[in-house]
């Protein structure tokens, strides 16, 4: 029985936030406990029942997961990255390895080195310079040469929002064993294409990705393709890789895999000025405004998104400017039920609320990472609900509180979460179906908010994901670059990255 190693390390780490990611953001699985925490939607959960259903001996080592967030602490980073590759040795000891499938974000950066991916990639090819090694990549990844010089093949997600994890680990899987067992020699072509685009520009569900995204497909039905990619890039990093990238890998043609790459290089490219916000877009106070309006019509509830604080995007979460706005909105307390809000990060206020349901209280909270951006607010309030060690959708645990002021339902949460999911609402004791208004810190819904939502209205807020690229002060990223340079000449092909070695 052919025995394959797999792994998982997945973070966006935004270089803008002033937050270091470390060992309590993250949810570390080690070893033989990965296979208790299988779950849907998930990238190394396809990987592990594709290469199992066909009959190989997976050896599990460590999947690190944590919500996006600021660059990752080096000495964290280093004992995750020392503990893979010690479980990897000790697994060659016992018996061969056959082959690598690993689930990597792809744009994970970490403090004093950079780039995360290819440095781990590095590390394992010296280990197992003569043995197939593949990876699904999140579709925001941020190609880059170690990455594409240390890893036969990758492939990355093709839906935004993300609901097609499990079927990139699975696509993943297959390569490897079409490696291992059809005797398959990938061959991979990377072109880089000069754009930044925010994430809520690049939803699969509206064109012009509908078209690039179908473009990837066909591309995949031809003979000899074995996968075919866009990678996004990560655009609140600031670094020299930044950009969009296209990856296609193939069966031993190189200059398929090259000739494919510059041609799907050059359809993105030709599509750059149609990127827009799909979602209804407005700044905040007329973001405010229209959902007030669109109380009226009855088609409740309203969600807003608080973008420029979004932490699945990688902000700090724990910016007050737009819950200012709220609060002090006098429509707010006219509203038939309270606005619930998602949320805002700060430890110490959350546990201040502990044991303290049904009182009233003072509670100052907010900018606690993030001073710069905003101030803190100081609010009498009521505590509705506390609950200890909350956890769903593989985040990690983190103490909830709902307090309410001024005709607001926050929810303050002890540890950097996302509030992508109602249940954290429901869970909390209330259900967003029944509210007229309910703001969360995101950019374009998650599939299961939209499901809740009758109207979503994006509101370009301040924060670490401020959604307007060309306010940001970009130091490194290589220039020129689209929207922050007006027009320049693009050749695909001479953006064609050559693999080393």
């Amino acid at each position: 029985m052919k025995r394959i190693l797999v792994a998982a390390m997945h973070h966006e780490s935004n270089s803008f936030n002033p937050i270091i990611t470390s060992e309590k953001d993250f949810k570390v699985i080690y070893g033989e406990d990965i296979f208790n925490n299988l779950r849907d939607n998930d990238s190394l959960t396809g990987i592990i029942k594709t290469l199992q259903g066909a009959g190989y001996e997976v050896i599990p080592t460590v999947s690190a997961r944590a919500v996006p967030n600021g660059e990752i602490d080096y000495d964290f980073y280093s004992r995750i990255k020392d503990e893979i590759i010690r479980r990897a040795r000790a697994a060659q000891k016992e018996a061969p390895i056959d082959a690598i499938t690993l689930s990597l974000h792809g744009s994970m950066r970490v403090k004093k080195q950079g780039e995360a991916e290819g440095y781990f990639l590095e590390e394992l090819r010296a280990i197992f310079p003569d043995i197939p090694i593949f990876s699904s990549l999140d579709m925001h990844t941020t190609m880059t040469t170690r990455m594409h010089n240390n890893c036969d093949g990758f492939v990355g997600y093709k839906c935004a929002p993300h609901t097609d994890c499990s079927e990139t680990g699975e696509h993943a899987a297959r390569m490897t064993i079409a490696a291992l067992e059809q005797k398959v020699t990938a061959k991979s072509a990377w072109v880089r294409v000069p754009i930044l685009i925010a994430g809520e520009q690049s939803s699969t569900t509206v064109e012009p990705m509908i078209e690039l995204t179908n473009a990837l497909r066909e591309c995949e039905k031809r003979e000899g393709i074995l996968a075919a990619s866009y990678l996004m890039g990560y655009p609140w990093a600031d670094n020299e890789d930044s950009s969009i990238a296209v990856y296609v890998v193939t069966d031993g043609d190189l200059e398929l895999a090259e000739r494919e790459a510059v041609r799907l290089a050059e359809l993105i490219w030709a599509r750059k000025d149609d990127f827009c916000f799909q979602t209804e877009t407005y700044h905040q106070q007329e973001a405010l405004d229209i959902a007030f309006d669109a109380v009226k019509d009855g088609k409740l509830p309203i969600y807003i998104s608080d973008s420029g604080d979004n932490p699945t995007a990688g902000a700090a979460s724990d910016c007050t400017d737009f819950l200012k706005l709220i609060m002090s909105d006098q429509r707010t307390d006219m509203l038939k039920e309270p606005i619930v809000y998602g949320g805002i990060y700060d430890p110490t206020a959350t546990k201040q609320c502990e044991g303290r349901v049904g009182e009233e209280i003072s509670l100052t909270f907010g900018a606690k990472f993030d001073p710069v951006t905003s101030s803190p607010i100081t609010a009498v309030g009521t505590v509705k609900a506390y609950i200890k060690d909350w956890s769903r959708g593989g985040m990690i645990k983190s103490d909830l509180t709902l307090f309410n002021s001024c005709g607001v339902d926050l929810v303050l949460a002890e540890a950097h979460v996302g509030y992508t999911i109602p249940e954290m609402f429901i869970d909390l004791g209330v259900n967003p179906e029944d509210r007229e208004i309910v703001v969360c810190k995101l950019g374009y819904l998650t599939h299961q908010h939209s499901l809740v939502a009758k109207r979503s209205i994006m509101a370009l807020t301040r924060g670490n994901t401020n959604e307007d690229l060309k306010t940001l002060e970009y130091k490194q990223v290589r220039r020129p670059i689209f929207p922050l340079d007006g027009d320049f000449r693009y050749n695909a092909l001479d953006n064609l990255v050559k693999k080393e070695g």
